[in-house]
């Protein structure tokens, strides 16, 4: 049987492990200023994934926390995910040489899908697009700019790139601790041929365990934060659980 992937997110802000409120960078709340402590302590309590952002390279459209982003890499034994401003072909090469597994594009799969698709075809099963969504719409530029263009129809864009998942976050339950947005990620997951990993929102083990009953349906993994650093989900349980 097919389990879910926990990813917890270590969200990077001038080089502080921050979280922030749907994706407002003036409400950011910090939780440590040591990301590989972090990272490791997400090891050590039994996490083989890791999702990081790097918040500031996400609006500046380029890296910018590139030592503390390094310093999570290397103190993790698992698998990095990570995004963040990642808009070009020499940015995604130097990621993955020094050991990320997959990297997110979410703002050029909009502005230059060709970027993503010849990644994905230089490296397969390795990159994964962003579609963040406000009321159902594609947002980019660090969730400031919205869209006009749905969130299905970007997925349906990349269906035969070969990317390796969609990251579906609902913007408006980032953060907020609301309960992950189950239905529309299963509708996500429904509609297309490609593995969605969940954001936004988490709340507790409730949202692993709903999650968990879709995985057949194509819900291949959750990102968590805020909860994890409020004390309101155990990252070990929510990998039991998650592990069916």
């Amino acid at each position: 049987m097919a389990s879910l992937t926990v990813f917890p997110a270590i969200d990077l802000k001038a080089g502080k492990v921050v979280r922030l409120a749907e994706g407002d960078m003036a409400r950011a709340t910090v939780y440590g200023e040591d990301p590989a402590a972090q990272a490791q302590a997400f090891a050590a309590a039994g996490a083989d994934h890791l999702h990081v952002v790097d918040l500031d390279g996400a609006f500046a459209g380029k890296t910018v926390n590139r030592a503390a982003v390094d310093q999570a890499i290397r103190a993790f034994p698992g698998k990095v995910q990570l995004g963040g401003g990642i808009r070009t072909r020499d940015t995604i090469e130097r990621w993955l040489e020094i050991g990320v597994a997959r990297i997110v594009i979410g703002t050029a799969a909009m502005e230059n899908p060709a970027l993503v698709r010849e990644a994905a075809r230089v490296h397969p099963g390795r990159i994964v697009v962003a579609v963040d969504a406000r009321d159902g719409m594609v947002a980019t530029n660090g969730w400031a700019d919205v869209t006009n263009v749905s969130v299905e129809e970007l997925a349906r864009r990349f269906e035969d790139a070969g990317v390796a998942a969609l990251l579906f976050t609902d913007v408006g339950r980032d953060g907020l601790l609301k309960g992950c947005n189950v239905e529309a990620t299963v509708a996500l997951a429904r509609a297309v041929d490609i593995p969605v990993i969940a954001s936004g929102g988490v709340a507790g083990i409730g949202d692993i365990e709903a999650l968990t009953g879709h995985v057949r349906d194509g819900v291949e993994g959750v990102i968590t934060g805020r909860a994890l650093y409020d004390g309101r989900l155990d990252l070990a349980e929510a990998i039991r659980v998650a592990k069916g």
